[in-house]
């Protein structure tokens, strides 16, 4: 159904409200002309009860409907092996596994073992706690299910008292798992890492400029008055000047020009990176000796004063360094932490000799 030689495009309202509100919304999305598939939420795993928590299972007549009506696939998300069997009948053409379904492995097993013997692609999303693990062990429960057509599907993690996304995205997590799972297909759903609609476009932007192959966007005709998730929807008309204003960008080129540019600042930047783990590993060379000192003369490890004022210098410094402060705050954290492991070290091998 899918394949990497083209960004996929799956959009439709966060809920399936009433049949009208459906059929409304998916005409509009397949007149854009620009989506490949129609997904709506039937069951809504919700955090607090007396939430909307979805139609259920009438919506899956409404949604096989909207198939008729539109010639789009139809998409939804299943949490049991009871929805399984409810949505085969109606011939969904695509599930998903959300994020709270994902970070339970007997869940997430009883649904593969429903589908053994079915073709139809699963995607699954990231666990809403960061754990790769977790992620990578749902892909295989359904990979050893017989299950060929698996994908994944980026919605951000979750992260207390974070204020700019309702999931924060952490890039580097899903680039990990692409790197992994090389054949795998990656989504990105920007609705519910944005929790807004004001981040869309740029969250959007952002996943393609890291070769996402594509998106999953919640559209509503009416998201204002939507029954979930209101705030994050889109109409499918700002959905289509979304899309039409997007940068969409190859992996590759066959430029002799590009390619050999490329290549002399690649080489630049792996003679770089091999200078800062030499140098990376002579300061803990360093820290080493620190913890010799420390252990001979019974101080801590942990020196406050010294690691606020290697803060807040470095913090003084980013901008003549051209440097993010949330990377500068990442790489601080990582170097202490490795040098703390380091001194640990020396601090508990009581066959040490002071040779200092």
């Amino acid at each position: 159904m899918f394949n990497k030689e083209k960004k996929i495009i799956i959009s439709g309202p966060c809920s399936a409200e009433t049949e009208e509100q459906l059929m409304k919304t998916a005409l509009q999305i397949a007149a854009t002309g620009k989506v490949d598939m129609l997904r709506a939420g039937i069951w809504k795993p919700r955090t607090k009860p007396g939430m909307f928590e979805g139609v259920g299972a009438e919506g899956l007549l409404w949604l096989s409907n909207a198939k008729k009506q539109t010639g789009l696939p139809v998409a939804i998300e299943v949490a049991t092996s009871k929805h399984v069997e409810e949505a085969l009948n109606y011939g969904i053409d695509m599930f998903w596994i959300g994020a709270r379904t994902t970070a339970n492995p007997f869940s997430v097993q009883e649904i593969a073992d429903s589908l053994k013997g079915v073709e139809i692609p699963v995607f699954v999303k990231n666990p809403i706690n960061a754990d790769l693990e977790l992620w990578s062990g749902a892909l295989e429960r359904f990979k050893k299910s017989g299950i060929e057509n698996v994908g994944m599907i980026h919605r951000g993690f979750s992260n207390y008292g974070n204020t700019e996304y309702r999931n924060p995205p952490m890039w580097h997590l899903p680039i990990e798992m692409k790197r992994r799972h090389p054949d795998m297909l990656l989504l990105c759903d920007p609705s519910h890492i944005c929790g807004n609609r004001i981040l869309l476009h740029v969250i959007s932007q952002k996943a393609i400029d890291l070769d996402f192959d594509g998106l999953m966007i919640e559209s509503h005709n009416n998201p204002d008055k939507a029954w979930s998730d209101s705030k994050q929807q889109i109409t499918p008309e700002d959905l289509l000047d979304m899309i039409n204003h997007l940068t969409w960008r190859s992996e590759d080129s066959e430029k002799k020009e590009f390619l050999d540019a490329l290549s002399r600042l690649r080489e630049q930047i792996d003679i770089i990176d091999d200078e800062l783990l030499s140098l990376l590993s002579h300061r803990m060379k360093i820290a080493e000796k620190i913890g010799s000192y420390k252990k001979q003369n019974e101080i801590t490890i942990f020196q406050r004063k010294r690691w606020n004022d290697i803060f807040e210098n470095a913090l003084v410094r980013k901008k003549d360094l051209g440097l993010s402060e949330e990377f500068i705050k990442k790489y601080l954290e990582a170097v202490h932490l490795e040098s703390i492991s380091h001194q640990n070290k020396i601090m508990n091998n009581q066959s040490e000799e002071n040779e200092i």
